[in-house]
């Protein structure tokens, strides 16, 4: 099994007609994913082609949806129009909405979440490098890559992988990949401070998942969220769980990298939320370079 999507998703491509969007669309049909629609205003009826694969375009998400039966779109729009459409996928009844572009106005933001509340639509990201479930087939091919994510570095595992940084998310899985561990599903959530999904709602999914066995958790500066799953794991979750909270260096006050990286108070420094974590129970890596060694020490591999 995975979380969230698998081998058998029918993914829609909004901004598929865009060079960014083009591009990952064709790395993700390499990997095997099922892009069944794009989605670029005005363009309708285009077709996009790509190694044999002719993926029709439309000017909605609705009418994809209604013509493919899609259930996920990812989402390579600018960022004054992704917030919009964030909420066309809402309107047209998708299970999942992957965001991938960056630097979306807070308020815009706000609203969508807001407007998302009473829909059943789940929202990973914004600024996101997407989800990867590896495939089963050679070089974990077949699977389903939604996103900016390298597919080449993953493989078919028992190791769920949740981050807010993409590029700390792609040195776990490679560590885990290089020392034989593949990965069951990879959930890059984002770093904005306003996002869809928390670390505490992919921790609840991979319990849940019998094929996953353990966890790496990697989280930064700023916020409470990683706190929040790692009390929560303390009392709920019986799998090993490794963590790495990035920006031990950061000055306070001072934002590094991701939008929602910054130290507001005492307890969402690099310090504090590591020593949480270890309280909870998760063992936690000092360094990038450890994250994978150190989730195996805890798992008795």
């Amino acid at each position: 099994m995975s979380i969230l999507v698998d081998e058998t998703t029918k993914v829609i491509v909004q901004g598929i007609t865009g060079a960014f969007g083009a591009r990952h669309t064709q790395l993700s049909i390499d990997y095997g994913t099922q892009i069944v629609a794009g989605v670029t205003p005005t363009k309708g009826g285009q077709v996009f082609e790509h190694n044999g694969a002719k993926v029709p375009v439309f000017d909605t998400v609705s009418s994809a949806v209604r013509e493919t039966g899609a259930t996920v779109s990812v989402i390579f729009v600018p960022p004054a129009y992704a917030g919009d459409a964030i909420l066309e996928g809402v309107d047209a009844g998708l299970d999942l909405v992957v965001c991938i572009t960056e630097g979306i106005p807070v308020m815009d933001m706000m609203r969508v979440r807001a407007m998302m509340d009473q829909s059943k639509t789940r929202l990973v990201g914004p600024n996101c490098p997407g989800i990867v479930t590896p495939g089963r087939g050679e070089k974990s091919h077949g699977g389903c890559r939604i996103g900016i994510s390298p597919g080449y570095i993953h493989r078919r595992g028992n190791v769920g992988v949740v981050s807010r940084s993409g590029t700390l998310t792609y040195e776990a899985v490679w560590q885990l990949t290089e020392l034989g561990y593949g990965q069951s599903t990879c959930v890059g959530i984002g770093g904005d401070p306003i996002n869809g999904t928390s670390h505490l709602d992919v921790l609840k999914m991979f319990n849940d998942d019998p094929e996953t066995e353990a966890i790496i958790m990697i989280g930064e500066i700023g916020g409470k969220a990683e706190v929040e799953a790692a009390r929560w794991a303390s009392e709920n979750c019986k799998k090993p769980i490794a963590g790495f909270i990035a920006g031990a260096t950061a000055p306070a006050g001072r934002r590094m990298g991701h939008a929602g990286a910054i130290v507001g108070g005492v307890d969402d420094t690099a310090a504090a939320k590591k020593r949480i974590l270890a309280e909870c129970g998760i063992a936690v890596a000092e360094t990038p370079s450890e994250m994978a060694s150190t989730l195996l020490a805890r798992w008795g591999k």
